[in-house]
């Protein structure tokens, strides 16, 4: 007979789950604080209603409660679950649907099985990636995201309303205002488009956010929207582009990533973080001109890509475990 038991213990749901999912969404930004979270989805639902887009709002809280549960529901590593692991990719999932294609019954039934996937998604690509010494970050949702918005083309039920029309070609405006209080909206936009809100109020909300768990995630995401802002002007990008924040919050997300999370303090990491935050602002350009033929935005991809490459050098400076 076997000494080894066989008996399967049953995993528990997590502590206080109602700090799970605020942690779900306070981890968007590598912040594991249900107050942070919190003040997230203060600022998502103030920046949608602003909108007159409130049904954004309910879908990053629907893909949250739904790629949580899934969590539980595979068995996953509850350690991961208590720190808001299984809800991020989520939450992003649930902004985007409703932000990229029309509010049908169609539409939230993908939104909610595109959130399930990307809990599972994440566990895969993770041990994909973890000989490299990196994590999969914001890609589950990334990748699940495109596939859908993609899908979306051939199925009228969940329509692609509002992406953009697939071109060959497209003609640059650059044309942009430049007075101090607009610059100042673009910067905060910048930091609110994380979670695809195009509203400058929900930019505070987010400083807030960062201030109340780390101020050093709060200052590089201040310091990373102000360099994207200055690199996407100066090198004469969109100007729609630059004034709603799209060149900022890929840059927003590396420079937490770097600055605050995966690196030890120091001026090594600061100048590295610098240099990643400015090759971002390139792969979002690139990035934006590789998809445009399809229709299909970029998403959080130019941080993945830009952070990936900024952490597989596995310099003596980054903290020793990137996940």
């Amino acid at each position: 007979m076997s000494n080894v038991s066989t008996t399967v213990e049953k995993p528990e749901w997590p502590k206080r789950p109602l700090g799970v999912l605020l942690r779900g969404a306070g981890q968007v930004m590598f912040q594991d604080s249900p107050w942070t979270g919190l003040l997230f989805l203060a600022g998502i639902f103030w920046g949608a209603y602003a909108e007159g887009l409130g049904v954004v709002a309910w879908g990053a809280l629907v893909g949250l409660v739904v790629s949580t549960a899934a969590g539980y529901v595979l068995k996953l590593p509850q350690e991961n679950g208590a720190q808001g692991l299984w809800g991020f990719n989520g939450i992003l999932v649930g902004c985007a649907f409703p932000t990229f294609m029309g509010n049908t019954i169609w539409m939230w039934l993908g939104l909610i099985l595109c959130s399930a996937m990307s809990t599972w998604v994440r566990s895969g690509f993770n041990k994909v990636m973890a000989p490299w010494g990196i994590n999969s970050l914001t890609f589950p949702f990334v990748f699940c995201t495109w596939v859908f918005l993609l899908a979306a083309r051939q199925f009228s039920g969940m329509p692609p309303t509002h992406m953009s029309t697939p071109e060959i070609a497209y003609t640059i405006d650059s044309s942009i205002n430049l007075g101090f209080c607009n610059l100042v909206v673009y910067w905060l936009k910048g930091i609110s488009q994380v979670f695809l809100i195009n509203c400058w109020v929900t930019g505070i909300f987010f400083l807030v956010a960062l201030a109340v768990c780390s101020w050093r995630s709060c200052l590089w995401a201040a310091i990373a929207s102000a360099v994207s802002l200055f690199i996407a002007i100066v090198w004469e990008g969109p100007g729609g582009s630059i004034e709603s924040g799209l060149y900022g919050f890929s840059a927003v997300l590396t420079g937490i990533a770097l600055g605050a999370t995966f690196c030890r303090p120091g001026w090594k990491t600061a100048v590295w973080t610098l240099l990643g935050i400015v090759v971002t602002v390139f792969i979002q350009a690139g990035m934006n001109s590789l998809l445009y033929p399809l229709g299909l935005a970029t998403l959080t991809g130019p941080f993945c890509v830009a952070t990936w490459l900024m952490l597989l050098p596995q310099y003596k400076w980054f903290l020793p475990k990137q996940g």
